[in-house]
């Protein structure tokens, strides 16, 4: 319980968060799947990670996970959302801004967000920094793909 009598409120960490950039959602992709290799065993990771892609893939998504064929790598798997293409800045974050809301009532280990154009990435980079997601998202260094 807290001092003033009421329910014990947890503080949660922020969740570590990458902005990753690149011209091809295929590389942008793939940047991520090498990314999740190389961490993969780095903490015994018991929640998932997130990634959030803008847009749709190119095809043969380095990120389509199947538990079923044996070929994840990751464990737990990941978890996968697409929104839709167009710059999240401009639109006014909604779609982000939902997106994120329904992740974060569950924080994940990590947050990738997959940008089609890194226009706006400074813009982006400041809305996620100010409240309330500054507090519930730890921005990493950017991933150029």
């Amino acid at each position: 319980m807290d001092p003033a009598g009421g329910a014990a409120v947890a503080v949660r960490a922020p969740v570590p968060t990458w902005l990753v950039t690149g011209e091809r959602a295929g590389r942008r992709e793939a940047a991520i799947a090498a990314r999740l290799a190389h961490d993969d065993g780095a903490g015994g990771l018991e929640l998932p990670t997130v990634i959030i892609l803008e847009g749709l893939s190119d095809g043969g998504s380095a990120l389509a996970f199947d538990p079923a064929d044996g070929s994840v790598g990751v464990a737990p798997v990941p978890k996968v959302l697409r929104i839709a293409p167009g710059c999240l800045h401009c639109s006014g974050n909604l779609v982000l801004r939902v997106t994120l809301n329904r992740v974060l009532r569950h924080p994940p280990a990590r947050l990738y967000i997959s940008l089609a154009t890194a226009e706006h990435l400074e813009l982006l980079r400041a809305w996620l920094s100010e409240p309330p997601y500054g507090d519930l998202l730890d921005l990493q260094s950017d991933i150029a793909a």
